[in-house]
């Protein structure tokens, strides 16, 4: 199973790294990132596999949005199969 999780707020050092760690620290792996910078504003996405995550994945998605505050940023996880869902006509 895999989810995609985006994060989007003001540039600034370090945020992939901040971002990937936090995804270790849960065992979820980053399989592609994808990533660019708009004027001033960091913008990403990333492809993470959660099978063998250490939480719950609801648990997760609270945790990265808690660890977004700490950041200043904002950041989504969502499950690959809504996200294909959500874009299928």
């Amino acid at each position: 199973m895999r989810a995609v999780l985006s994060v989007v707020g003001k540039d600034g050092v370090g945020i992939l790294a901040k971002v990937s760690a936090k995804c270790a620290e849960a065992n979820a792996n980053v399989v592609d990132v994808n990533q660019s910078i708009l004027q001033d504003m960091f913008c990403m996405i990333m492809l993470i596999e959660i099978d063998k995550l250490k939480v719950e994945f609801t648990s997760f998605v609270d945790e990265m949005q808690d660890y977004a505050k700490e950041l200043g940023m904002e950041i989504h996880v969502m499950h690959e199969d809504i996200f294909k869902s959500m874009h299928t006509i």
